[in-house]
This record gives C-alpha cells, sequence and structure tokens, in this order.
C-alpha cells in the first residue's frame, strides 16, 4: 500500500481512537464516523490528492457535491460534513493542520431533518392526564415530567436509580452515550412530582419488594422502553393530541422550548448530553422560525 494511503490511514485511526478515548462515544457512533470519513479519504485518493494538507475548502465543496450527484440526500450529506468538519477540526487542535478547510461550509439548507415537537399548551395537556392519586400513573407523571424537564433519551430514562436523582439541589444524574455521565438541572414542578412519586407511588407499586430502579413496574422490576412508549402513546390519546408522540419528542420539544426562551446553544448542548454542537443546532431552526413568527405579530413594521 502507498505511503500517502497509509498517512491517511493513520491521521483516521488517530481521530476515531481520540473519539474513543477522550470523547467516549460509543461503538456504533464511531464505527458510522468511520464510514463516512473512509468515503471522503476515497474521494480525495481518486482525485490524487495524497496529503490532507491539500484537501482545501474547495475539494470539500466538490465532495458534497458529488454526494448530491450519487443520490445521496440532504440528510446524509449534511451526516458527512458533519464528519469531516469533525475530523478538520481534531487535526487542526492537534497540530497536523494549520488552517480548518471545512469550518466554513455550511450545512446543507435541509440537511438535518427539523424533529417534531410539542407546542407548550400540547405538554401541558400531556402532563395534565394521568391521574396522581394512582399509584401507577403518579409513576407514569412523573417519568414524563422527568423526561421532559431533563430532555432524557428514553434509555437513560428508564435506566435511573433512585439515588440518581438529588432532588434537595433539583438535579438528575445521567448516563448517557459512550457511558458518558452528565448532570441535568429539573424544575420544580418535576420535583414536586417525583417527590410524591417516591413518598407513596413507588412504595405502593413494590409492596416492600426490593429495587434500585427509580421507575419500577410488575413484581419490581425497571421501566421497559417498550413500556414507557406504550404508556405515552396511551396519554397523548387521553390528552387529545393528534400529533405522533414518541419519547424523543418530548426531547426534541425540551431543547426547542429552552431555546425559543433564551437560553445558550452550549447549554442545551450540555444538558442533551451532544458531544458536537452540529447536532445541537437543528434546533436553532425551530427557535428561528418561532422568533420570526414573533417579530411578524408584535412588531409595528413586522
Amino acid at each position: 500500500m502507498p505511503k500517502e494511503a497509509n498517512t491517511f490511514d493513520q491521521l483516521l485511526d488517530q481521530y476515531l481512537n481520540y473519539l474513543i478515548v477522550e470523547k467516549g462515544l460509543s461503538r456504533n457512533t464511531v464505527e458510522a464516523y468511520a464510514g463516512d470519513l473512509t468515503g471522503f479519504l476515497t474521494h480525495l485518493n481518486s482525485h490524487d490528492i495524497t496529503r490532507i494538507e491539500a484537501a482545501d475548502t474547495a475539494v470539500i465543496l466538490k465532495y458534497v457535491i458529488d454526494l448530491r450527484k450519487t443520490g445521496r440526500g440532504a440528510r446524509t450529506r449534511a451526516r458527512h460534513l458533519v464528519a469531516v468538519r469533525g475530523f478538520f477540526q481534531f487535526l487542526t487542535h492537534s497540530g497536523k493542520l494549520k488552517n480548518n478547510a471545512a469550518q466554513l461550509i455550511e450545512l446543507p439548507k435541509s440537511g438535518l431533518k427539523l424533529p417534531d415537537i410539542l407546542d407548550v399548551d400540547e405538554i401541558e395537556k400531556l402532563l395534565s392526564a394521568p391521574d396522581r392519586q394512582v399509584s401507577r400513573e403518579l409513576r407514569d407523571a412523573a417519568m414524563l415530567e422527568l423526561i421532559y424537564a431533563a430532555g432524557l433519551r428514553v434509555s437513560e430514562l428508564v435506566a435511573l436509580l433512585v439515588n440518581a436523582v438529588n432532588l434537595e439541589a433539583g438535579f438528575v444524574r445521567v448516563l448517557g452515550k459512550g457511558s458518558k455521565e452528565r448532570i441535568v438541572p429539573i424544575g420544580h414542578k418535576a420535583i414536586a412530582c417525583l417527590q410524591e412519586y417516591l413518598l407513596r407511588g413507588r412504595p405502593d407499586l413494590l409492596k416492600d419488594r426490593p429495587s434500585r430502579a427509580l421507575f419500577v413496574a410488575r413484581a419490581g422490576k425497571a421501566m421497559t422502553r417498550q413500556g414507557f412508549w406504550k404508556l405515552l402513546r396511551g396519554y397523548a390519546l387521553k390528552a387529545g393530541i393528534t400529533k405522533k408522540i414518541t419519547p424523543h419528542v418530548l426531547r426534541h420539544s425540551f431543547a426547542s422550548h429552552l431555546l425559543e426562551g433564551g437560553a445558550d446553544l452550549r447549554a442545551v448542548q450540555v444538558m442533551l448530553g451532544h458531544v458536537d454542537i452540529a447536532t445541537t443546532q437543528i434546533y436553532t431552526h425551530i427557535a428561528q422560525k418561532r422568533l420570526i413568527e414573533i417579530h411578524h405579530q408584535f412588531h409595528p413594521r413586522g
């Protein structure tokens, strides 16, 4: 194999090792980055580019254009570009490149599908749907409150242990993708509901059975992802919400409502557990759209 190809391989190996060791990304995520970047490096070789320094902004743009010509959709092109931008950022910060040729290239206009969200009124209806006088539904209310209050993935929600929540300080400790731990604050309504659930609902459901799980189902076992999906659909119907609702819609709503309220993008990135700010930036489109609507509605010359 030619020396230049080994050089590309070495750079890629160093970056993937960085993602695993320093960033703590999961194996599936790293494999996805590896696949996208292998395609980019193959593109460089096919154009007789043998040094990474020669891959300037025009070369990277040509790669994105070629992806479109081969029928790749905007979402796929955006994913490839995110991988390339992360790679070049790593090479720049580690001193292997003087300039980051990828930083000025924007994602395709519709590159990342805008996530579906619920508006604030719909969230209120959904969270009010469970009957909190019934232990099982009090548990459901606590789960709904917490997944929205902290922007959790459903896998993170059902994996929580009792000691993961600190109600006095007002935060939850979450183990996210790649076993990366993050601390996320939760609001007073979620705290109050969790307090009631821990005081009354959980003991009633356990019937003196031991369990470390925060949210318990039958026989003291932890609630499953499938179980939460099922109860979520039921409460959406009860609340009269016709939109398709998944646990991730609540996570999207959490992020979008924070940004609409003026939260800093990087703060939202930390709370969501996103490694790459580009992943969080998809929510800014929703916030910007809402700001435009507000401007048109209330500005005297809108």
